[in-house]
């Protein structure tokens, strides 16, 4: 299985009084970059291959592939339009989204413990998505909304009733046929001179108007993760989220030790 990142954004938000910010992906948490985090995360889950759409600073990004040795593992796709809306990164990354029969797609800047993307992976659902019922509210977080056990929403800004909802975590299991949808509404939406919505809109356009059941949901509420987007969540990340990880993960392996 392949997996497919968007990275190519300059997290303006991140640090809005620097003019030059680092990539997000490059964001050090413990001894380890953003980057290195997932990789290690791919490969301990039979990832075939990360393909990651680049942008700002790819330079950077790429060398920290090199330094890394992941080369063999990771390429790089360049969007030079990168200040557009993520979307045109969806674009750039087109042929990779189908060219598989599944394909994890994922934002670069959330850091999880490994049992999400787990979660996903073996999910009995083709095409699915992450849902994290502890959330703060507002309109920051992307929501995903239940009813009848369906997905009728997916957006920041609600508009349906619903049994329940969640944050999504920015990771998505999709079909060869649901790949195919939504880099036909990529399109659609190009054409129409939209280059500045996110990404989300796309996959809420097709969720929305598939089938009853195409599209489900795993929920993976309790476990540990955290969208980087203000440098509050930089904070979050390395005094909250990564230790719960790395402590969670010990006791796992403890748990799984021979007596």
């Amino acid at each position: 299985m392949k997996a497919v990142m968007l990275a190519a954004g300059v997290g303006s938000r991140l640090a809005p009084d620097e003019t030059e910010p680092s990539p997000k992906i490059l964001l050090r948490f413990g001894s380890k970059s953003l980057l290195e985090h997932h990789l290690e995360i791919f490969q301990q889950h039979g990832i075939d291959e990360l393909v990651i759409g680049v942008g700002y600073k790819n330079q950077e990004i790429e060398q920290e592939i090199l330094d890394l040795g992941a080369g063999d593992f990771v390429r790089t796709i360049l969007n030079k339009d990168y200040l557009d809306g993520s979307i045109v990164t969806l674009w750039t990354l087109r042929d990779e989204l189908r060219c598989e029969t599944q394909v994890i797609l994922l934002d670069a800047d959330i850091l999880y413990d490994n049992r999400i993307l787990e979660r996903l992976i073996k999910s009995q659902h083709r095409n699915s998505l992450l849902l994290d019922r502890n959330f703060e509210p507002g309109d920051e977080p992307v929501k995903i909304c239940v009813r009848d056990n369906e997905i009728v929403e997916f957006r920041k800004w609600l508009s349906t009733s619903f049994d329940f909802l969640g944050e999504s975590v920015g990771m998505f299991k999709l079909s060869h046929d649901m790949a195919c949808q939504i880099i036909t509404q990529t399109e659609l939406y190009l054409s129409q001179g939209r280059r500045n919505e996110a990404y989300e809109e796309i996959i809420r356009d097709v969720i929305l108007t598939s089938p009853r059941g195409i599209f489900a949901y795993e929920d993976i509420t309790g476990l540990p993760w955290i969208e980087i987007d203000f440098q509050a969540d930089v904070m979050q990340a390395k005094l909250n989220i990564l230790p719960r990880i790395l402590n969670e993960k010990k006791q796992l392996q403890g748990l799984s030790e021979p007596t």
